[in-house]
């Protein structure tokens, strides 16, 4: 912790202060080896229910090999922005793979999934339009929705008829454009969006729809392609951002529509142009691999949900609130923040990792604990972290 002094910034002091206190501050763990189902975190061993690693990808020897490959013919980095002199064969490739991997004309990659959505918004929308935002969706929509200038309404969340009414009334007010933009799979309760419904109501009103496929892809789909896929949409949604962060245990994002769509983002979003940091070759050859992999061994996505429902009924059992969502992002509720982090705290001395997430990032009153299962976790893994939320939760 670096020393306090006094001066203009005296006020961070106090202010860190009540986070500790309210049981609000974060950690920042040191990972210690490779992301996997298990690992080490700061000297310990423990299973890891931490990471978004949904198919074990990260570390797959093929993964691995891609990286080193590409960095051997074309060096660690760009050093550039694409625009400026970034672009790679690999980077068109991907592209070209993600598209016809979401069923999309035209795909752009950029560095995160939260570069994908804070420019496309930005790109697209102004202080005409409006944007229609989920109340759960992702901080990268809400902040893209901000640099628009857009007029944001917000829906209760997943509730695709106050959705409507929220267009409506948009229109009403003389939105020249109109897009309603929701998670795919929301990250703190692991619930689908009402994707169908949204779509149709975004067709009666003449709106844009738009989904964040983050935690998506490879989980939900035939093939792990998304939510799109999920409900048989395939290429019929308007604009689909997604991360390469995730399932594909890589890094990156990107955005997939159609083709005037992408074409007018390579020109507009400044998320892109204006910051020289292309992908990495690594990350990209990595990625590609990763989509290989994917397509190659669909049962990674069989075996991912059978595990996570695996889990979540042995947390039922044992009395934990897991909420409503499905899939294999589980939510433990515990309610006041911290009861959250004693009890990742308490997991952690048994050798289970686990993330504790309270205000802000949910409401004050609905902190928890946030289990992630993967693909390569087997049941006596989950056994023996279920063994310790049994004792953890004696306390």
């Amino acid at each position: 912790m670096a020393n306090r002094t006094d001066g203009p910034l005296d006020f961070l002091t106090p202010a860190l202060d009540r986070l500790k206190t309210d049981g609000f501050a974060m950690q920042w763990p040191t990972l210690e080896a490779a992301q996997g189902p298990r690992t080490i975190l700061s000297g310990r061993p423990v299973i890891n229910l931490a990471a978004n690693n949904y198919l074990g990808l990260a570390n797959h020897r093929d993964v691995r090999a891609a990286a080193i490959k590409a960095i051997e013919r074309y060096g660690a980095g760009v050093a550039s922005a694409r625009n400026a002199c970034g672009n790679l064969p690999l980077h068109d490739e991907l592209e070209r793979r993600l598209a016809a991997f979401k069923g999309c004309e035209a795909a752009l990659i950029t560095q995160t999934g939260y570069a994908a959505n804070l420019g496309t918004l930005q790109a697209l929308f102004d202080e005409k339009d409006a944007i229609v935002s989920d109340a759960l969706n992702h901080a990268s929509i809400v902040d893209g929705a901000r640099l628009s200038r857009a007029r944001v309404l917000v829906y209760r969340h997943g509730d695709a008829a106050d959705a409507e009414t929220k267009m409506a009334q948009a229109r009403k007010d003389g939105a020249r454009r109109l897009v309603v933009v929701t998670d795919g799979l929301f990250s703190m309760d692991g619930d689908i969006a009402p994707l169908p419904e949204l779509r149709a109501a975004a067709r009666r009103h003449g709106a844009i729809t738009m989904v964040d496929d983050a935690h998506s892809v490879g989980v939900l789909g035939p093939g792990g392609k998304g939510t799109a896929a999920h409900f048989g949409l395939k290429g019929k949604i308007d604009i689909q951002i997604g991360t390469l962060s995730k399932a594909l245990g890589v890094m990156g994002g990107y955005i997939a529509g159609s083709g005037e769509l992408i074409e007018w983002l390579e020109q507009r979003h400044r998320a892109t142009f204006f910051s020289a940091s292309t992908l990495t070759p690594a990350d990209t050859a990595a990625s590609l691999k990763a989509l290989d992999i994917l397509e190659a061994e669909p049962e990674r996505v069989t075996r991912l949900w059978s595990r996570a429902g695996y889990f979540r009924e042995g947390l039922r059992a044992l009395g934990f609130d897991t909420g409503t969502g499905e899939g294999p992002l589980i939510p433990i509720i515990v309610g006041e923040a911290a009861r959250a982090t004693g009890l990742r705290d308490r997991l952690l001395e048994l050798g289970v990792f686990v993330v504790a997430v309270a205000f802000p990032i949910v409401e004050r009153d609905a902190a928890r604990l946030r289990a992630i299962v993967t693909a390569e976790h087997s049941e006596a893994d989950l056994d023996e972290a279920l063994a310790a939320f049994k004792t953890a939760g004696q306390f």
